[in-house]
């Protein structure tokens, strides 16, 4: 697998998150979860992201018991379940958060710790001042901020040094492409693209309306719903037939776009079961193929929102 950079370190360009064994998509088990974690890291994959609301620290227990040392490894804090659900951004709850996730991942540093939403009452420069004391006590390695504006990176960023940003990025979700992404590269900044098979609309098969509600917020998300969840489907039609065409799988080219857009973004799909890890093998896009993709499917194709108004009051908007 090719390699690429967070801060200074080389990884898989290709990551794992580990949302879904949670029980966040459907039901899963340990044994299943650790077989997984085991066949991505067979597979190349070297980072390996998650947070501590992922299950309510279920994920991070799992990777905890996994036990491997010769990964890279990101963890996330700053969203509290409630009720009601909202956001910390101050020292004293960055430090509990930490402290509980180094306990449950059986570490005593982490790699990457990110800010999983940003808490606008506190500057950010108050935030990056925190988060470097971590680093120079030596309990995290770099630090990442989730779901911000360009604006935001560079204030932080010009306080300390900011290691990575992961936001929302795929082929039916394309607003990182009007300034983050350029703003990451311009700093040096490693992009972490989440959901990067659009929480599988891109995946081996069509998707069926099948959600469970009150569990998997697919159930009640904009993109998923009726009217808008027939007509993505149905605009998705040509890009698999396209890919059936040349011989890829949807989830591999869907992934292949998504690190053609830069060389310093690394998407990170999840799954729940080491079979579907056969779908993420890459094929060789050309410009040709490319042109093709974005003539297929572009910018702005997707019907309906990417979150819903509740859970958009917690992410920066900026265009």
């Amino acid at each position: 697998m090719e390699h690429r950079r967070i801060g200074n370190r080389s990884v898989g360009a290709i990551g794992f998150g580990a949302m879904s064994f949670g029980g966040m998509f459907g039901p899963t088990d340990e044994a299943s979860s650790l077989a997984c974690l085991d066949a991505a890291l067979d597979a190349g994959i070297s980072h390996f992201d998650t947070a501590d609301i992922y299950g309510m620290g279920l994920s991070e227990e799992i990777i905890g018991r996994w036990g491997r040392r010769d990964i890279h490894l990101a963890t996330k804090c700053g969203i509290v379940s409630g009720p009601p659900r909202h956001v910390r951004n101050d020292e004293a709850y960055i430090r509990q958060c930490l402290e509980g996730s180094l306990r449950r991942l059986r570490r005593e540093h982490v790699d990457l710790y990110h800010i999983h939403r940003r808490q606008p009452e506190i500057p950010v420069e108050e935030l990056a001042g925190t988060m470097s004391k971590l680093v120079q006590e030596g309990k995290i390695g770099g630090y990442g901020l989730s779901e911000v504006a360009p604006s935001t990176l560079r204030r932080a960023h010009a306080e300390y040094p900011v290691t990575a940003v992961q936001n929302e990025f795929s082929l039916w979700t394309r607003l990182p492409q009007l300034g983050l992404i350029q703003t990451c590269r311009q700093l040096g900044v490693a992009f972490i693209a989440f959901s990067p098979l659009g929480r599988g609309m891109f995946g081996r098969e069509p998707l069926k309306r099948d959600f469970r509600a009150g569990i998997d917020f697919r159930d009640t998300n904009p993109r998923f719903v009726e009217p808008n969840f027939s007509a993505n489907l149905a605009a998705i039609v040509p890009f698999r037939a396209l890919c059936a065409a040349r011989g890829w799988s949807v989830p591999g080219a869907a992934l292949a776009w998504v690190l053609a857009q830069g060389d310093h973004i690394i998407p990170i799909p999840g799954t729940r079961t080491a079979d579907h890890l056969q779908d993420w093998r890459l094929p060789d896009l050309d410009a040709g193929d490319l042109a093709e993709i974005e003539r297929i499917l572009p910018a702005g194709f997707a019907h309906g929102d990417r979150y819903g108004d509740h859970q958009l009051s917690f992410v920066e908007r900026y265009c």
